[in-house]
């Protein structure tokens, strides 16, 4: 976080502030928590973000940074794994790519390229400012408007994104590397097609309620499935996965370090695919997930951080992070088989497996 004065990082600790950012697939989020001099930090914050400044001389060193974080995310195994097998499912799409980009790619970034990417995204009219705490928002508000009155943004533009057309044939269904581990490592992933959602910000809310729920159901950790896979040493307490919803994507992924990768792949595959005549697909079980949701749900709440973020990446139109315990309580076990027969075809499966190095 730089600025022309100094450094951003270094304004917010003065004023007491516990400051942050980072980039997901599709956003950029500058955040601070503080318990006092709100006003300050909040303009602090504003001005940073609205107020752009680079040089050659810190293009450059920033450039030596970012390598180096590239550089070990490329050692870390899981995250190797993740992007491993996102290269199988989305092949053409951007989303493989590593959200820092590869060293080669930095290394050709221009002052002059980083001032065109501000100009493009950051406008006011792509930007969301959320604040939560205790604040009197009238006041806050007034904060906000003023500083906002005292600057001058060039007129908004349409931000035109174009992604590749992608069909199940250009999936990669399986592909391997090495890496110094000391366990093999296997993922299996679904891709969703934007032409199998549900249409209006409310279903497709649902639909993403309803898959999380039969994920659960198949194999969350409770589950007899997940009994048995670990019971046979196929996955151990490694063994997670999650579903992604984001603006022009959507996939479940599940992955363990496991000793049978073959048969991790066969048995998760065939109890995602055959999904509708699980023994544990049914209403008791799905009637205490819902409660196990909507628990985890409320218990959440005591998270400020939590609240903002949902807020600030939440992609169904007018409907918040508040309108979640009233779809979850209306999900019915025809919802979720709906929601599988949506996701989980075979013909939308990739495997990736990251095998130890053979020792010389």
């Amino acid at each position: 976080m730089k600025k022309n004065e100094g450094d951003t990082f270094q304004e917010f600790g003065r004023l007491g502030a516990s400051a942050n950012a980072f980039t997901s697939f599709t956003k950029t989020s500058y955040l601070f928590s503080a318990t006092d001099n709100i006003q300050e930090n909040l303009l602090t914050l504003l001005n940073f973000v609205q107020t752009p400044y680079f040089t050659p001389e810190t293009v450059e060193k920033e450039k030596g940074i970012i390598a180096q974080e590239i550089q070990m995310y490329q050692d870390d195994p899981d995250w190797c794994l993740f992007f491993g097998l996102l290269q199988n499912l989305y092949p053409k799409h951007p989303l493989h790519i590593d959200i820092a980009g590869t060293v080669e790619s930095i290394d050709k970034i221009t002052a002059e390229d980083l001032y065109q990417c501000y100009q493009t995204f950051y406008h006011p009219s792509n930007m969301i400012l959320f604040v939560i705490g205790n604040i009197n928002a009238q006041e806050t508000m007034a904060w906000i408007k003023e500083n906002q009155a005292s600057k001058s943004f060039s007129p908004s533009h349409t931000i035109h994104r174009y992604f590749p057309e992608e069909t199940t044939d250009d999936i990669v269904s399986f592909s391997s590397a090495t890496m110094p581990v000391s366990r093999p490592k296997a993922i299996l992933g679904i891709k969703g097609f934007e032409d199998h959602l549900p249409q209006g910000n409310k279903e497709q809310l649902r639909f993403r309620t309803a898959i999380n729920l039969l994920l659960q159901l198949l194999l969350g950790n409770t589950s007899k499935n997940y009994l048995d896979l670990y019971q046979k040493g196929i996955i151990d307490d490694s063994f997670d996965f999650e579903f992604l919803f984001d603006r022009s994507f959507y996939m479940a992924d599940f992955s363990s370090d496991t000793e049978q990768p073959e048969t991790f792949f066969n048995e998760i595959e065939r109890i995602l695919l055959n999904f509708s005549d699980e023994e544990v697909v049914n209403e008791i079980n799905l009637t205490r997930l819902k409660k196990k949701m909507l628990g985890r749900y409320f218990q959440s709440l005591n998270s400020l951080e939590y609240i903002a973020n949902q807020f600030t990446q939440e992609l169904f139109g007018e409907l918040t992070l508040f309108d979640l315990p009233e779809i979850i309580d209306s999900i019915q076990l025809q919802d979720c088989l709906d929601a599988g027969k949506r996701l989980l075809q075979k013909e939308a499966v990739a495997k990736f497996y990251l095998a130890p190095e053979k020792e010389v």
